[in-house]
C-alpha cells in the first residue's frame, strides 16, 4: 500500500468516528481486525474481528452527546501508521468511573495502525 492510501484509510475511519457512523466506520478494517484500547498502561478494551468491534462501537455511541477525534500528526514507522489524537468528548450521562453528565474530556493520545490485505487490520488506541 502507498503512503497516500494508508492515510485515507486512516483519515476514513477517523471521520466516519467523528460523525458516529459505525457502518461507515467498519468500511476499510480487515475481516479479522483486532483492536485494543490501553488506558494508563491497562488494556481496557479489546476485539477480534469485525462483528466484535462493531459491538463495542454501538455501544460506547450513547457515552458521549459529543465526540471528536483530530489528527494532530500523522507519521509511518515501518509496517504501522502512528497517528497522534486530540479527543474532545461531552459525557452523555453519569459513568460507573465517575464521569458526570455534561462532563467536558479533553485527551491526548495516539493510534496506532496495521494494515493486511489493503485494509486496516489491528488498531490500537493508547492514552
Amino acid at each position: 500500500m502507498t503512503p497516500t492510501e494508508i492515510r485515507a484509510l486512516v483519515d476514513h475511519y477517523i471521520d466516519a468516528y467523528n460523525r458516529k457512523n459505525v457502518d461507515d466506520m467498519l468500511d476499510g478494517l480487515h475481516p479479522q481486525v483486532e483492536f485494543k484500547n490501553i488506558s494508563a498502561g491497562v488494556v481496557n478494551a479489546s476485539t477480534n474481528g469485525i462483528a466484535e468491534l462493531k459491538a463495542l462501537a454501538l455501544q460506547s455511541l450513547s457515552l458521549f452527546s459529543e465526540r471528536h477525534q483530530t489528527i494532530e500528526s500523522f507519521e509511518i514507522q515501518g509496517p504501522v501508521a502512528v497517528a497522534a489524537i486530540a479527543f474532545r468528548a461531552v459525557v452523555a450521562t453519569d459513568l460507573p468511573n465517575g464521569l458526570k453528565k455534561g462532563q467536558v474530556l479533553n485527551l491526548s493520545g495516539r493510534s496506532d495502525f496495521e494494515f493486511q490485505d489493503g485494509a486496516i487490520s489491528k488498531i490500537t488506541d493508547i492514552s
